[in-house]
């Protein structure tokens, strides 16, 4: 899997997860079937919140979605919203699935990072 990370606004902060990290914690939670109806992100500007983007921007997700595996659950954290697997989700709602495998933190696990500018990440690593 390739290095990523999970990024959320918290009020004024920017939270920063690790997706390897997010799955590993989530080994052990049990998978469940969750409606696509309701995965929020699917009405937000998830991937780009900030900017409208480029269409090289959508292509470049397009081959994500293509290449994304559905056997492996999506992941949820505690109030139900998406950490890892948008590009699994777009792909189920392409072709017309009612619902996705999923796992769901009881608890949030913390942020790795907080207001880390985006550029300061490591994406070589494992």
């Amino acid at each position: 899997m390739r290095k990523q990370y999970h990024f959320r606004q918290v009020g004024e902060d920017i939270y920063i997860w690790d997706v390897h990290r997010l799955v590993a914690l989530s080994q052990n939670l049990k998978v469940q079937q969750v409606a696509l109806t309701d995965i929020q992100e699917l009405n937000e500007p998830y991937w780009f919140p900030k900017s409208a983007p480029t269409t090289q921007q959508i292509i470049e997700h397009m081959h994500l979605v293509q290449a994304a595996d559905l056997s492996y659950p999506i992941i949820l954290c505690a109030s139900g919203r998406v950490m890892d697997g948008m590009h699994r989700v777009a792909k189920a709602k392409l072709l017309d699935l009612p619902n996705i495998q999923a796992v769901r933190f009881d608890q949030t696990p913390t942020a790795d990072f907080i207001n880390l500018d985006e550029d300061e990440l490591d994406y070589d690593g494992d």
